[in-house]
């Protein structure tokens, strides 16, 4: 049997990625985006609808899916919509706090809400939630950001519990650093000139030479046909040699070691 698989934020970087490999293993793919108009290459394949749907906007999103179930059996839903909002607290709007919550995590709990008691009645089905590194292990200038990453896989694991008994998975893949356009369209930020040293330094690890050692959406995308496959009671899945290295660090030598070494590198600066 044909499966399909329903994505969010599928218009680019990881989440076209995952709509075109999945594609290209046979599944029937449902592609969202907010404005599929602009989208040229996923609309060629075959097995693909791109489908508009904003994640922050609870009508929208909940009529579509709503029709959506009584035309197609769903069988993954990733949750891959969201940004990073990067800067230092004391710079952010309060609407900016506002936004990156309500994609990154109320666009998670939204989908995932209005997909439980489809999957709880069929008594199958795979939820997988996009985190992040920062979702495991905070760093400077991502406050709000590993907030709701941080959330997300709190969320997951949770509600991992709440299905178990329908026979219904839930789980996070958690990659780390991703050659895409993240630094450009899927960026927001802010400056405040008492962090300017601190977050030069932070920076410095989004330079071009650092970038290119970061995974490809495409080897991140293999890590969620995995998760999506491989039929594991497994919650989460790390994904990426930088993401792997650190979490296999903060286990090693503890998260309070961990925490020191991490704050020990940025107390050295000048003030």
């Amino acid at each position: 049997m044909q499966k399909t698989i329903f994505i969010t934020g599928a218009s680019s970087g990881l989440g076209k990625a995952t709509a075109k490999l999945f594609q290209n293993h046979g599944w029937n793919v449902i592609a969202t985006m907010r404005n599929p108009e602009n989208e040229t290459e996923l609309t060629r394949l075959e097995n693909v609808s791109v489908i508009k749907l904003d994640v922050t906007n609870k009508e929208e999103l909940e009529e579509t899916i709503t029709q959506i179930l009584t035309e197609t059996e769903i069988h993954v839903v990733v949750n891959n919509a969201g940004y990073g909002l990067v800067g230092p607290l004391e710079a952010f709007t309060d609407e900016q706090i506002k936004k990156q919550i309500e994609t990154n995590l109320m666009g998670v709990i939204r989908i995932t809400k209005t997909f439980t008691p489809y999957f709880r009645e069929r008594k199958e089905g795979v939820l997988i939630n996009i985190t992040s590194s920062f979702g495991l292990i905070g760093f400077p200038t991502c406050s709000i950001y590993s907030a709701t990453k941080f959330a997300v896989d709190g969320f997951s694991e949770s509600m991992g519990y709440e299905l178990a008994q329908f026979g219904v998975h839930v789980k996070v893949v958690a990659p780390g650093g991703i050659q895409t356009d993240f630094a450009g369209r899927s960026l927001d930020g802010a400056q405040h000139k008492a962090y300017q040293q601190l977050t030069e330094k932070v920076q410095e690890g989004y330079s071009p030479e650092q970038m290119a050692n970061y995974s490809k959406s495409e080897d991140i995308a293999h890590v969620i046909y995995e998760a999506a496959t491989d039929g594991k009671d497994q919650l989460r899945y790390v994904a990426g040699k930088d993401a792997i290295a650190l979490y296999n660090e903060r286990n090693t030598i503890g998260v309070e070691n961990h925490v020191q070494k991490i704050k020990s590198a940025f107390i050295k600066m000048e003030n």
